[in-house]
């Protein structure tokens, strides 16, 4: 216990902060569409990136200076190119949130987007694989229980994000409100693609 709650509560603050995979989460939350494989699909990517960072491959990857920057670029062009699919969608409008009108997206495509949102994420790795890797040193034999600790968090956060946007449905019945959620996607995005570009 000493150990999983220090993994739980850093593992809470790293995960908070609004990203382009929190707001994904959101979106297909709000738009009620494969919201357990996505919720699980995040939560166990950050699993394996937690438990590979606790396994010591933060020291394994410094041998590898050229994965960076390439993992930066890649991450930042994807970023760029999602934002602009949503200020497309912000400009453009359209109707508000009425599952029963709507064909819902299909899995494959919202399924990859969500991968590629999560592993082309250079942020992902310092989190999880660098920062939680290193400060599970300090628990030595407990090392294990910090990095359990950390994935609950990752666990709990993804899914109450995605079952619990059913509670802005209302919200999002209106067309204005969908404009403004894919603006500050876009906005987003943009500025995580930026933030990676200037390093």
């Amino acid at each position: 216990m000493p150990a999983f709650l220090p993994g739980l509560f850093l593992g809470f603050s790293l995960i908070v902060a609004i990203g382009a995979q929190n707001a994904f989460v959101l979106r297909q939350g709000l738009r009620n569409e494969h919201v357990l494989v996505i919720c699980a699909t995040c939560a166990l990517s950050d699993a394996v990136l937690i438990l590979a960072g606790v396994s010591g491959f933060a020291t394994v990857a410094a041998r590898w200076p050229w994965l960076e920057p390439l993992m930066r670029y890649a991450g930042a062009a994807f970023l760029l190119v999602y934002g602009l699919r949503s200020a497309r969608s912000a400009w453009a409008g359209g109707s508000g949130l009425n599952p029963a009108d709507r064909e819902p997206g299909g899995l494959l495509p919202a399924l990859l987007t969500c991968l590629a949102l999560t592993w082309l994420n250079p942020h992902v790795y310092l989190d999880t694989v660098v920062l939680l890797g290193s400060v599970s040193a300090r628990f030595a034999e407990a090392r294990g229980a910090f990095a359990l600790g950390a994935m609950t968090a990752s666990f709990l956060f993804f899914f109450a994000l995605g079952y619990g946007a059913r509670l802005l449905r209302p919200l999002f019945a209106r067309p204005a409100a969908w404009r403004v959620m894919d603006g500050v996607i876009a906005l987003v995005m943009w500025a995580i693609a930026a933030g990676l570009l200037i390093g």
